[in-house]
C-alpha cells in the first residue's frame, strides 16, 4: 500500500481532533467568568481619577463586568467608556485568559488653571478643557481675565513656551489677560509684575527678560521695581516703587 495514502487520513484525523479540542478550549475560555478588575495608572503627578471611579466606568448594560462570562464582555465598548472620561488621555482595556479585566490608564496633564468670568477649569497642552477635581489640585500657572476662551490657542502656546524653559517655568506663576489683548505676568521671586504686551515676539521678549534678570537679581536692584515692561522693542522699561516701598 502506498505510504502516502496511509499518512493522509491520519493527518486529516489529527487536524479534526485538534479542531475539536481548540473549539472546546475556546468555548470553555469564553465561558470563564471575570473574577476581578485591576486598574493601573501610568506614572505621573496627576491623581484626578481613583480606582473606584474607573471601576464604575467598567459596566455594560448597567451591570458591572465582574462575575460576567468573558464571551459577553465588549472590550471596545468598555475602552471607549473609559476614554470618554475628561481626565483620561489614553486607555487600554483587556481581559487575561484567567478572567482578570485589566485597565491601563494615562491621565491628562494640565498645563494651566483658567479663571474666566464664571468658569474655572484646567487646560492641557492641546488647549482642551480638563474639569476641576475633588481628588487632586494641580500646581500649574493661574491664568485669569475675560473672554479667555477665544484666545485659548494663544494662551496654550504661551504657557508651553514658558514650561519648556526651566527658569521661566519656576519663575512665572500666573498670567492675566487684559481687555487690551496684552498679558501681565506674575512671578515667584518678588512683589513686582511683568508687562508682556501682546502675544508677539515671544522669544525676543523672554530673552530680554532673562538678560535683565541676570543683572538685577545679582545686584538686588530688582527689589526697587514694581513693574518690568518688556513689550517694547529692544528695551526693558521699569517703573520704580515709591521710597516708602508702596506701589
Amino acid at each position: 500500500m502506498n505510504r502516502k495514502v496511509i499518512i493522509y487520513p491520519i493527518f486529516v484525523s489529527l487536524l479534526l481532533v485538534l479542531s475539536v479540542l481548540y473549539g472546546f478550549t475556546k468555548k470553555r475560555n469564553l465561558d470563564r467568568k471575570v473574577h476581578s478588575i485591576e486598574v493601573q495608572f501610568a506614572e505621573g503627578e496627576n491623581s484626578f481619577l481613583t480606582h473606584e471611579t474607573v471601576n464604575k466606568l467598567l459596566i455594560q448594560s448597567e451591570v458591572t463586568v465582574k462575575n460576567q462570562p468573558k464571551r459577553i464582555i465588549d472590550l471596545h465598548h468598555l475602552e471607549e467608556k473609559v476614554l470618554d472620561n475628561p481626565y483620561v488621555d489614553k486607555a487600554k482595556v483587556f481581559v487575561t485568559p484567567g478572567g482578570l479585566i485589566k485597565t491601563h490608564i494615562s491621565q491628562k496633564e494640565p498645563i494651566a488653571r483658567i479663571i474666566s468670568e464664571d468658569e474655572v477649569y484646567y487646560i492641557d497642552d492641546k488647549g482642551l478643557v480638563i474639569p476641576l477635581s475633588k481628588n487632586f489640585s494641580a500646581r500649574v500657572p493661574l491664568v485669569k481675565g475675560k473672554s479667555i476662551s477665544s484666545k485659548i490657542e494663544e494662551i496654550t502656546e504661551l504657557i508651553l513656551f514658558i514650561s519648556e524653559d526651566d527658569f521661566l517655568k519656576k519663575e512665572i506663576t500666573g498670567i492675566e489677560r487684559l481687555n487690551s489683548n496684552e498679558y501681565v505676568l506674575t512671578v515667584r521671586s518678588g512683589n513686582y509684575k511683568i508687562h508682556f504686551g501682546e502675544y508677539e515676539n515671544v522669544n525676543l521678549k523672554f530673552k530680554k527678560l532673562k538678560a535683565f534678570y541676570n543683572k538685577s537679581l545679582k545686584d538686588k536692584s530688582i527689589e526697587n521695581y514694581k513693574v518690568i515692561n518688556i513689550k517694547y522693542h529692544n528695551q526693558v522699561v521699569c517703573t520704580k516703587r515709591n521710597q516708602d516701598g508702596k506701589q
